[in-house]
């Protein structure tokens, strides 16, 4: 890392940039009722506080997805437009100099940006946002003017928020990231407003979407604009550490579980100043005391989210303890394999009751969820507004809309694309790390198998409704949440028909109503649907599991344990009496 003291004609400027903060505050998740050891803006707050101390020039940014993310958020202040921000507070008590709109930023629609944009002290970026009648949505850019060096930070906000977000942002348009970037640092160089370029893009690394244009690619604007001295990075929540020619690029985990600092050696002599030096690095969280300063202006939001949870989510309540119902048993099945959630691999009780919910909210005759974290459950005991943020953590909207068999159809094959085709000596079952587990849906209303001996987009097998096979013409009401309909139906034109209903509240708070009107919910499982075409039966399963659970083995999330190559390491073999037996441990 470069010293933080300069020498002679030269500067250290310290970039230090977050990521998907997603409005941890505390370092608390209030899902889970519990402080954090690692994370949370109270931390970023003393990291950025001891850099600042060592002498160095520091220049704080945030990429982006910071207003939204937990209950403090999206269901106590996200929906208040009376009172000052929290998280408008804490960064300000922070001193960012920038913040970039993350495509999170957008879920509770234009309004809420506008008003913590006029709350911030630092201006909010988004050079790649437009109006549809021709202006600039939010400011490109951004000079930040240290010791005598002038930062360019431009902001690049994710072209694909108009798929998650449809109507909340039908008034805007987005152009490509890396386009835009090349366009404005051309400008910005060749009116020397700038001795130094920062782009502070929310992507990741590779497209997300347009694999071909890379107009959602962090790598092409590395590509594209070479003349760039940082490329900031998130979206993903991963973290990321490279180095492009001359640009230096970093991302981070989420939640303030890390930052990442650029350290940029620049030399003063000349007409006008240059970068000689330049290194990334990230800071994991894990060794910094929360901020009591921080923790002291954010700390009435912090009690009132605490109050919330246990008035049942009811914002104005004596409350019941936070009680909202009462679980007869746990929701969720073990896991037979660990990293193999058993949510993905057969229906359980917590899908059947979010799908129950969908169907008797909506009225239609199928439903489609996710399990949104493999770790979702409802416990046996007292169900709490927390509880049900864990298991449906996004404040989605109800849709229905008319769909045909044909069209139901190719929306389970999309989502069955989740799995991995089983082979021949396979032990377990696999997900395709390209569709992640927030993309795959099951679906309630009809039976069907998914036959993972078939490659993907020919594994839904015999879908019956009504008793009957599905027929390729027949109409459905189909009920999926805001995000699905606008991401992939509508984006990528499986349906033709428009939605025609949606529900007056979240689907959260739907759930959150329908157990608090029943008082006492019991697991049940709606077991229509099933894995087919797979063969694990296998004298050597057992001992594979055991060496898994063990931690001897790596967890096969996205690789299958397979006998043959289980063998060929060396791993396993047959005993004389014909049962597995560990060579290796």
């Amino acid at each position: 890392m470069i010293s933080s003291a300069g020498t002679g004609n030269t500067v250290n400027l310290v970039i230090l940039a977050t990521s998907d903060l997603h409005g941890n505050l505390w370092g608390y998740r209030y899902e889970d009722g519990a402080d954090t050891a690692n994370d949370g803006m109270a931390r970023v707050a003393s990291y950025v506080q001891e850099v600042r101390q060592s002498g160095a020039a520091v220049i704080l940014i945030d990429n982006g997805d910071v207003f939204q993310g937990n209950i403090l958020t999206d269901d106590v202040y996200n929906k208040r437009l009376d009172i000052v921000h929290p998280v408008s507070v804490a960064m300000n008590a922070m001193g960012y100099a920038a913040m970039t709109l993350g495509n999170h930023d957008f879920n509770f629609g234009l309004g809420l940006i506008d008003k913590f944009s006029k709350e911030l002290n630092c201006p909010v970026l988004a050079a790649n946002a437009w109006y549809r009648s021709g202006e600039r949505f939010a400011q490109p850019y951004s000079i930040i003017e240290v010791q005598g060096i002038k930062v360019a930070v431009i902001g690049l906000t994710n072209p694909n928020v108009p798929r998650w977000d449809g109507d909340k942002v039908s008034a805007l348009r987005f152009e490509a990231m890396p386009e835009t970037a090349r366009s404005l640092s051309a400008e910005l160089k060749a009116g020397k407003k700038a001795d130094i370029i920062v782009i502070s893009a929310h992507a990741g690394m590779v497209a997300e979407f347009d694999e071909e244009g890379g107009s959602d690619s962090a790598e092409h604007i590395a590509r594209l604009v070479p003349e760039a001295d940082v490329l900031m990075v998130g979206h993903m929540h991963i973290t990321v550490k490279e180095r492009f020619g001359d640009t230096v690029i970093g991302g981070p985990r989420d939640r303030g579980r890390e930052v990442v600092r650029f350290d940029l050696e620049v030399q003063l002599d000349g007409d006008q100043p240059r970068v000689v030096g330049r290194e990334v690095s990230i800071i994991d969280m894990g060794g910094w005391e929360p901020d009591p300063a921080i923790r002291s202006i954010v700390s009435e939001a912090h009690e009132a989210t605490l109050r919330f949870i246990e008035q049942g989510g009811r914002a104005n309540s004596s409350g019941e303890g936070g009680r909202v119902a009462e679980a007869a048993a746990d929701f969720q099945p073990r896991d037979e394999i660990s990293g193999v959630p058993e949510g993905r691999l057969r229906p359980t009780a917590v899908i059947t009751l979010i799908q129950k919910v969908l169907l008797q909210a909506s009225g239609a005759d199928v439903a489609a969820t996710s399990l949104f974290s493999d770790k979702a459950d409802l416990r046996k005991g007292p169900l709490t507004y927390a509880n049900v943020f864990s298991i449906y953590p996004f404040d989605n909207l109800l849709y229905v809309v008319t769909v045909t068999g044909k069209e139901l159809k190719t929306y389970m094959e999309i989502s069955a694309a989740h799995y991995n085709q089983w082979k021949p000596g396979d032990l377990s079952v696999s997900f395709n790390p390209e569709v992640p587990a927030y993309l795959y849906d099951m679906f309630a209303g009809i039976h069907y198998r998914i036959d993972l001996s078939q490659p993907s987009g020919k594994r839904i097998k015999d879908v019956v409704y009504n008793g009957q096979p599905l027929a390729d013409n027949e109409p459905l009401q189909l009920a999926v949440n805001n995000y699905r309909y606008s991401s992939l139906l509508k984006a990528s034109r499986l349906v033709r028909a428009t939605k025609h209903w949606e529900s007056p509240q979240s689907i959260r708070d739907l759930i959150v109503d329908y157990i608090r009107e029943r008082q006492t919910i019991s697991p049940e499982t709606d077991d229509n649907w099933s894995i087919a075409g797979i063969n694990l039966s296998s004298p050597y399963r057992d001992e594979a599991i055991r060496l898994v659970n063990e931690g001897k083995l790596e967890r096969p999330t996205h690789k299958s344990l397979n006998v043959k190559e289980l063998q060929a390491g060396g791993w396993i073999s047959l005993s004389p009496l014909n049962k597995p037996s560990d060579r290796r441990i």
